[in-house]
C-alpha cells in the first residue's frame, strides 16, 4: 500500500483533474477493508483516507483478502478525519457521506472532485465526520433487510461515482 498525506495528495492534483476519495470512518473488520481495496483498485480510487485509531490496518489479512489491489491502491493514515475532509474541500472536493436516509444515489450527480464517506459497520459515520458532508448518498433498495455490508455499499457507491463520469476502461471496451 502506497501512503501519502491528504495535503501531498491534493497538491498533486492538476487544474480540474478528477478524483475519487474514500473516506473510512472507523472500518474496524479486516475482511471489510480488504474488499473496500479490491473494489478501490477497480474502481479506480484515487485515495483511500482511514483514521489511524479504531480502524482496521492493513495487516497480511487485508492484504490477501483484497487479492493484490493493496498494492496498486494509495492510502492516507490520518490522525483526525474531519479535519482532513476540511483540507479536501479546500481543493474543491464535494463531501457525500453514505447513510440508509439520504437522498438516492440514482439522483446523484457526483462531482469531478468526489469524496464518499462510509461510516463504520455497527453506528456508521461519528457526527462530527458527518457535520463535514455536503450531501447524505443511500442506495435504494427493496429487499428484505435493511442494509448492506459496508464494502458492497463502497462498491456500489464508487460504481456510481464511476458511471457519472465514465472511465478509461468503459472506453477500451467501446472500441473493441
Amino acid at each position: 500500500i502506497r501512503e501519502i498525506s491528504v495535503y501531498d495528495f491534493c497538491s498533486g492534483l492538476k487544474e480540474g483533474e478528477d478524483a475519487l476519495v474514500l473516506a473510512l470512518d472507523e472500518i474496524t473488520d479486516p475482511h471489510n477493508l480488504g474488499a473496500i481495496l479490491r473494489s478501490a483498485d477497480q474502481f479506480s480510487a484515487s485515495l483511500i483516507i482511514a483514521p489511524e485509531r479504531r480502524s482496521a490496518s492493513a495487516n497480511e489479512t487485508v492484504i490477501r483478502i483484497s487479492s493484490g489491489a493493496a498494492q496498486y491502491v494509495t492510502m492516507s493514515t490520518v490522525t483526525n478525519l474531519a479535519k482532513e475532509l476540511d483540507v479536501l474541500k479546500q481543493f474543491g472536493f464535494w463531501v457525500y457521506g453514505a447513510d440508509m436516509n439520504g437522498e438516492s444515489s440514482y439522483n446523484m450527480d457526483f462531482p469531478k472532485r468526489t469524496v464518499i464517506v462510509m461510516g463504520s459497520e455497527g453506528s456508521g459515520m461519528r457526527s462530527l465526520v458527518r457535520s463535514k458532508c455536503d450531501h447524505i448518498v443511500s442506495i435504494p433498495m427493496s429487499g428484505h433487510i435493511d442494509s448492506l455490508n459496508v464494502s458492497v455499499a463502497a462498491g456500489i457507491l464508487m460504481y456510481e461515482y464511476r458511471r457519472n463520469h465514465g472511465s478509461e476502461g468503459d472506453a477500451a471496451a467501446t472500441a473493441e
